[in-house]
């Protein structure tokens, strides 16, 4: 009988390779059908560990099936990959259950003439497990054909978006961004100074046998180092949040007694952040366009534990129906998500280059849209998760070339001094692995006139 997790870890592969379900939306979906707290860890690691590692399993499926991945079952593809993972990525299995659960999903699967393929190269990859045919690091880093091939098929991403970093930040900062993207990344909680301070939450957390570490920068931002804080009551305490995104409000330095719209609000967690900021002062007003991220809005806001913030539905095109009295204004904007690969190994499959020029147009038209409410001397902080010039720096300048009424700001000067380290030489704060070990996150602060 094939092993559960594993059962659910196909079908969660299954339904994100055939652009049926998302990544977080397949786990939700695979955990209802285990019970038990371990299957239901190890088929997450094993569903994300396949993604990540899609690329190079897919290489090494090529070289010992003799086949190109396009001719084969998509079934079969699956089932390979994820068994692939398992016996090159994880110990906690012995290597022949792993197989013969391969052959007994292969049949399952209605392939049963698949299987002694299947079997086949499994049995062949862990044979050659220790000198794998996958392309080494390059003498000559300036090879561009060989740097690529080691950055994009051993480090698993796609040659388009690893060509773009070797471009703009060399091949010793792109290698250790790829690594960086291939690592589990920790869980990190933003706590909430509405409800306590940190040491206060680290006490609370600890009572419940979670323990956890100050972030590297973020000032409310703990990394959880064992136990799990999300099975504990839902009392606002803390919240799952990137530290890079806990640094993102800061941008927008607000402060108690203003007018503050977060534009793209859900699920929440910046939006609490300038809730404490403001001391519950003020008016917040959180923002969204489709029914069910409001719903998830609202419930974080209420969780939390805010009084001061204003939860109201904005249309999808159009003029905001909002005047031009808020001091502050964030906008979020909706992105490729490039930066946050770690988190979400999926995108770097689901994404394409093509993709970059309409999300661009449409963040410039969102955030004109945003610059019509601000306030004449008020704040416009447009930010993103992308690591792309296209969505940033490029957005940016067509914003400020069709509003000369706007005009970019150092954000230093009025946010924290956390802040400071994270602004590059044209004014913009900007996060990246290779040079702070955050995922990579943008925001500009503009000013109008």
């Amino acid at each position: 009988m094939t092993a559960p997790a594993r059962t659910a870890a196909y079908h969660a592969v299954r339904a994100i390779t055939a652009a049926r379900s998302d990544l977080p939306t397949a786990l939700h979906a695979s955990r209802e059908h285990l019970r038990d707290d371990r299957d239901r860890s190890l088929a997450a690691e094993i569903v994300t560990g396949t993604l990540r590692w899609q690329r190079s399993l897919d290489h090494l499926i090529e070289h010992y099936s003799k086949r190109r991945i396009g001719r084969l079952d998509p079934e079969v593809v699956a089932i390979l990959r994820l068994s692939l993972y398992q016996l090159l990525h994880l110990d906690r299995v012995p290597a022949s259950a792993v197989v013969d659960d391969a052959v007994d999903l292969t049949r399952a699967a209605r392939k049963p003439s698949a299987s002694g393929f299947v079997n086949a190269v499994l049995r062949a990859t862990l044979r050659q497990k220790h000198k794998l045919p996958l392309p080494g690091r390059p003498e000559d880093t300036a090879d561009r054909d060989a740097a690529l091939a080691y950055l994009g098929v051993t480090h698993s991403h796609p040659d388009w978006l690893v060509a773009r970093w070797l471009d703009r930040y060399g091949f010793e900062a792109t290698e250790r961004w790829v690594r960086f993207n291939n690592e589990t990344p920790p869980l990190t909680v933003r706590v909430n100074r509405l409800r306590a301070t940190r040491e206060q939450a680290v006490a609370a957390l600890a009572a419940d046998d979670v323990e956890t570490q100050p972030t590297r920068y973020a000032p409310d931002g703990l990394v959880i180092t064992s136990g799990n804080p999300l099975r504990r009551p839902a009392d606002g305490l803390v919240f799952v949040q990137d530290e890079a995104s806990q640094l993102v409000p800061m941008v927008a330095a607000v402060l108690p007694n203003e007018r503050v719209l977060d534009l793209c609000a859900s699920p929440g967690g910046k939006t609490i952040a300038m809730a404490a900021d403001m001391e519950e002062t003020g008016t917040l007003v959180a923002s969204d366009v489709r029914p069910r991220r409001l719903a998830l809005l609202r419930d974080t806001v209420r969780v939390s534990g805010a009084r001061s913030v204003n939860v109201v539905r904005v249309p999808t095109d159009g003029p905001l129906p909002f005047g031009a009295r808020f001091d502050a204004v964030l906008v979020d904007a909706p992105c490729s998500g490039l930066g946050t690969i770690r988190r979400d190994p999926d995108i770097r499959w689901r994404r394409r280059e093509d993709d970059l020029p309409s999300l661009a147009r449409d963040q410039v038209a969102l955030l004109m849209r945003a610059a019509d409410v601000v306030r004449p001397g008020g704040r416009l902080v447009y930010a993103t998760c992308s690591s792309e010039p296209e969505e940033n720096d490029g957005v940016i300048a067509a914003f400020v070339a069709a509003r000369a009424d706007f005009r970019l700001a150092d954000p230093a000067a009025t946010a924290r001094p956390v802040v400071a380290r994270f602004i590059d030489p044209d004014g913009f704060f900007r996060t990246t692995p290779p040079a702070h070990g955050l995922e990579a996150f943008f925001a500009a602060l503009l000013i109008r006139a």
